[in-house]
């Protein structure tokens, strides 16, 4: 019997080659996209879920009020970690970690900056990272570093780095102790090094400040402890350990280690949201995109019903029963899922490599993995199901009389269930044209905002070695050989927020005010000029001019607003310990997310900290030119450490990295639906005009136009187009009026947007249609009659 079923739908399919093309490639598409974005939900939901002890690993977070809303923040005091394995029974192990931490490495003639993390000797222990080489107590020695395999071959190129020697900022000598495999794609990690805590005690880097929150503290708690009763007793550490006067209200909490990828975004002090939202909005495109290519299927069968009437009234009477037909049926659609199938996992290697570059992964089917053949074979078995089931039982249920008797009237049984499905189908391909275009808008929008700032020919390089020692000289060998017109000093660079603090007091503040979070700059001369800012009063910082600006002070103007002052210019802003007297204002210019209001900022004189020099390079060269002296002068000046830096207006742009992997994604896959609709579309309506040929003929005879016959032909198509148009509006406004709220700097979304989306839907169903129903109209209508 399953011999005869199978030779009954290959049959089939080769008598009906051109639908069961349209089939295959709707369910290919359908199943590549589906499998495309599920390998990035699995690499996202997977993520820092391999440790061993991952059930009970959190992350230290602190929590606290300001500005009048309860804010919570993964970073905290470096003394937290040992108070915590100390003073709690609780806890079998608290590990430090400081990452983003770049230091010179200097193997023989080799001199690279390479980025990792310092960390309590614990860590391998408590992560569970694979090692080549070396054990879990690799981090126990003073001068013990532990490398991956990548940094190894940097390095060492091919040969053994167990045991070798590595210099570290041309001073310290390390000895690699351990070798890790090179770290997953589905960890937070990312580091090439690690070092022992110990190293930054011996660069002066440790403190035991409670209020300095700036680095990971993880917490493995022992077996059987609970979360919420530890939380409870560690909750007020960090108020218990405040001396010298100072009053903190920060509270601890922690979070399970495994749920930061996901949840990393708080609300109300409580991580809720993050990058979980966006797994979820691209779980329901995969649907949607699913089950568009199912609803091809369930169209083009049920269209072809009248043609196969027959052969289910002959095969009743014959004996067979409803279920043996709607077994067949559902054989059917399985095996074309099968040879869908095969032709998605082709389109998906194809692809993967283009899609890991636009998602930023790198993503794998591993066809090793049993597993992953399991999870194949149930997700063509699903689909065929899903595609075959309400053909196998709408065809299963002809009664076999009305058939053979030749009084079987299909029309009115299909429509109804054909048009519901066309809507359907075009429904979430309009859903998703509308949600793109907005998406698009949206990054354009804030694209297009003024920074406050003069981006061109604004680069920034670290301060390591003897930079800070040869500011002054650097600074004015690069003026006087005329690549750069400007140079300074800052604390961070002009797009990236290294620092901010409260406690912050002026004349008239008041004790709710120090609990006001000011964003923290710095600068020693020049920062006006170099940056392109534009200031509202005063003057700027400049320590050669004016000696006393080693404590001064400038503001931007929403500071100005926070703070209430009148006249700002010669306030006393007091802070550290620490006097500072306001010089000049600032025009506000977006430091953080260009989606966001900007914050209050305080920009301090030299009696801060720098870490970064930005040059503003001479316009009237090239910037190969400028950047070829500056390099030169760097490596006089600096001659140990290479010569890295980068422009300005690239960091910036990166800040749009998420939003536009976002929007290019909706759009690919918008598109997608799109095709696969009106390749539904295009089934549909070759298979109208063929039922028609008869009419078409005879009222082509009676002297129908070709433009009357296609617009005979098309107008039933374009009125469901236009029915899927009117639900999806709403739908789609509704679901991207509440996705925008996220965002503070936002567009409003405009009626142009609906109206383009309605017009590419309808030229797109049009341009679909007509084809087949010109083709249909131009037949010659003697042939048509005759046979």
């Amino acid at each position: 019997m399953l011999k005869n079923y199978f030779k009954t739908a290959w049959r089939n399919l080769i008598r009906n080659i051109s639908f069961s093309v349209i089939n295959i490639l709707g369910l290919a598409i359908g199943m590549a996209s589906a499998i495309l974005i599920l390998l990035w939900i699995q690499n996202e939901m997977s993520h820092d879920q391999f440790h061993e002890k991952k059930d009970r690993l959190y992350v230290a977070n602190n929590r606290d009020k300001f500005n009048g809303e309860l804010w919570a923040w993964s970073t905290t005091p470096k003394p937290l970690g040992l108070a915590l394995k100390q003073d709690y029974p609780e806890v079998e192990d608290a590990v430090r970690v400081s990452d983003f931490q770049t230091f010179l490495f200097t193997v023989a003639d080799k001199h690279l900056n390479l980025n990792g993390a310092v960390a309590d000797p614990g860590f391998l222990n408590m992560f569970s990272f694979k090692l080549i080489s070396g054990n879990t107590s690799a981090l126990s020695g003073n001068n013990s570093i532990v490398i991956t395999q990548k940094m190894a071959i940097k390095l060492f190129g091919n040969e053994d780095a167990m045991g070798k020697v590595v210099k570290i900022d041309s001073t310290d000598n390390f000895t690699v102790t351990g070798i890790l495999k090179d770290l997953p794609n589905n960890t937070s990690f990312n580091f090439e090094y690690l070092l022992p805590w110990s190293y930054l005690k011996k660069i002066n880097q440790d403190d035991g400040y409670w209020g300095n929150n700036s680095i990971k503290t993880f917490v493995l708690l022992k077996p059987g402890v609970s979360q919420a009763s530890f939380d409870t007793k560690v909750k007020n550490i960090t108020i218990d350990h405040t001396k010298n006067g100072e009053k903190s209200t920060t509270q601890v909490f922690t979070q399970l280690f495994s749920d930061t990828w996901l949840y990393s975004k708080s609300e109300n002090g409580v991580y809720v949201a993050g990058r979980i939202e966006r797994v979820k909005l691209f779980g329901i495109i995969a649907i949607f995109i699913l089950l568009i290519a199912c609803i091809n299927f369930m169209n083009l069968s049920t269209a072809r019903s009248e043609k196969r009437a027959k052969e289910v009234g002959i095969r009743k009477v014959a004996g067979a029963t409803k279920e043996s037909l709607i077994l067949q049926f559902i054989g059917e659609s399985v095996m074309l899922s099968f040879l869908a199938g095969i032709f998605a996992i082709i389109i998906v290697e194809i692809s993967l490599h283009g899609f890991n570059q636009l998602v930023g992964k790198r993503l794998f089917i591993d066809f090793s993995n049993p597993s992953y053949w399991l999870f194949a074979i149930l997700f063509i078995l699903f689909t065929g199901l899903l595609a075959g089931s309400y053909p196998a039982f709408y065809l299963s249920s002809y009664q076999p009389v009305k058939v053979l008797k030749g009084t079987f009237v299909a029309v009115n049984a299909l429509v109804t269930p054909r048009k519901v499905l066309v809507v359907l189908q075009f429904f979430f391909a309009i859903f998703l044209v509308i949600c793109t275009i907005i998406v698009e808008h949206q990054i354009n929008y804030a694209q297009a905002r003024d920074t406050g700032y003069s981006r061109n020919n604004l680069i920034y390089v670290n301060m390591q070695g003897d930079v800070a020692k040869n500011y002054d000289l650097i600074k004015q060998d690069l003026i006087n050989k005329s690549a750069a017109i400007a140079v300074t000093k800052s604390m961070s660079p002009i797009t990236q927020r290294y620092s901010d603090g409260w406690g912050f007091s002026w004349p008239g503040s008041t004790e709710a005010d120090h609990k006001v979070d000011f964003i923290r700059m710095a600068s020693d001369a020049d920062f006006v000029k170099t940056m392109g800012v534009k200031l509202a009063e005063g003057r700027d910082i400049d320590i050669k001019k004016y000696p006393a600006d080693s404590t001064a002070l400038m503001l931007n103007e929403t500071a100005v607003k926070v703070m209430r002052l009148k006249n700002p210019i010669g306030a006393i802003v007091k802070s550290d310990g620490r006097d500072w007297h306001v010089v000049g204002v600032v025009k506000d210019f977006i430091y953080e997310s260009p989606y966001e209001k900007v914050s209050q900022m305080v920009i301090q004189g030299p009696k801060a900290w720098f870490n970064i020099v930005h040059i503003k390079l001479n316009p009237a060269h090239s910037i190969a030119k400028n950047i070829d002296i500056v390099n030169q002068v760097f490596k006089q000046y600096n001659p140990q450490y290479p010569f890295e830096f980068k422009f300005v207006d690239e960091q910036y742009a990166a800040k749009f990295e998420d939003e536009n992997r976002v929007g290019t994604l909706a759009a690919l896959f918008a598109g997608l639906t799109v095709f696969i609709s009106c390749l539904g579309l295009f089934g549909l309506a070759t298979y109208v005009a063929e039922n028609r040929i008869k009419e078409i003929g005879v009222r082509k005879v009676l002297g129908a136009s070709v433009a009357s016959i296609t617009t005979l032909l098309s107008i039933d198509f374009l009125k469901l187009v236009v029915i899927s148009y009117i639900i999806a509006s709403p739908i789609a406004w509704f679901a991207m009026n509440k996705w925008l709220q996220a965002y503070t700097y936002r567009i409003h979304i405009e009626w142009w947007v609906f109206a383009l989306a309605g017009i590419l839907s309808v030229v797109i169903a049009i341009g679909t249609i007509s084809f087949q129903s010109i083709k249909a109209a131009l037949s010659n209508p003697v042939k048509s009659l005759r046979t």
